[in-house]
């Protein structure tokens, strides 16, 4: 089967799934795989790099894997890997721009393992970066935690929105509200919605065996986005940075489990202040 043939076959039903033991070794395998994929990355975000230089090697490592990029031709979308410097929201397109000294990036991949989606994002500095942009890093880190305490039986998908609002606001930045996080598993996009903004108690009801993204996006001003006319970048309205980060998870019997852990530490790279 193509790429384009399992790209085309996936549906979303409406209904949230809950898998089993199968499901959870699938994740795992997927979630690693995608990070392993940011790890190799890293070494790459330095001043002069070109985005659709990144991508490439981003394609390469998941092919080599016997993985499938789950966004190269999603939609039509033509690249492997989103890559989202300074104002960018989120999903920019990889091309020619070059990558600056100061500039933060947020990269996001999805692969496919036997099936199974793999979908992660994190920030990259671009060698030294300003104060205000390394604390902005650190707050959408910070509040992507808040969200994952939050995750366990018997918790409503508000409780997470509402505590990543909470933290985020309280340190004077926002919240993006026109993207969410999302269900996921052998489709790439499912129910749930992940809002990353709301009020404890409302909700989908949080059930052991649920898989979802939670991907805040965060702004240092305020939360307002736009879409360009490619169809794909959304760009902060004030041109304030934004910052992301993205893990898969999934509702355990206790708690929660990650897939996406970096085998490597590297989720949160070292951003060095100038």
């Amino acid at each position: 089967m193509s790429i384009t043939d399992v790209i085309e076959t996936e549906h979303r039903t409406g209904q949230i799934k809950i898998h089993g033991p199968e499901g959870f070794e699938g994740m795992r395998r997927a979630g690693r795989l995608a990070a392993e994929c940011l790890d190799m990355l890293t070494p790459h975000v330095v001043p002069g790099v070109v985005t659709d230089h990144l991508d490439r090697l981003a394609r390469e490592f998941i092919l080599d894997h016997g993985a499938i990029p789950a966004c190269l031709f999603y939609r039509g979308y033509a690249k492997t890997v989103c890559i989202s410097p300074n104002h960018v929201v989120c999903h920019g397109i990889p091309g020619e721009r070059t990558l600056r000294e100061g500039d933060i990036v947020n990269i996001d991949v999805t692969v496919i393992v036997d099936g199974w989606h793999g979908d992660t994002s994190r920030m990259y500095g671009v060698g030294p970066v300003s104060p205000r942009a390394k604390r902005l890093i650190d707050v959408t880190y910070e509040g992507l935690e808040r969200g994952l305490a939050e995750v366990k039986p018997g918790a409503r998908t508000g409780d997470i929105g509402h505590a990543i609002q909470s933290y985020v606001e309280s340190m004077r930045c926002s919240v993006v509200r026109d993207f969410c996080g999302h269900g996921l598993g052998r489709v790439f996009h499912d129910a749930p919605n992940i809002l990353h903004f709301g009020h404890k108690g409302m909700g989908e009801l949080l059930r052991p065996g649920m898989f979802f993204t939670i991907e805040p996006m965060v702004n240092l001003g305020k939360h307002p986005v736009k879409l360009l006319s490619d169809g794909w970048t959304a760009v902060t309205r004030d041109k304030s940075l934004s910052a992301q980060c993205e893990h898969s998870v999934a509702v355990t019997e206790t708690g929660y489990e990650v897939f996406t852990v970096s085998p490597t530490g590297q989720f949160r790279p070292p951003v060095e202040s100038a």
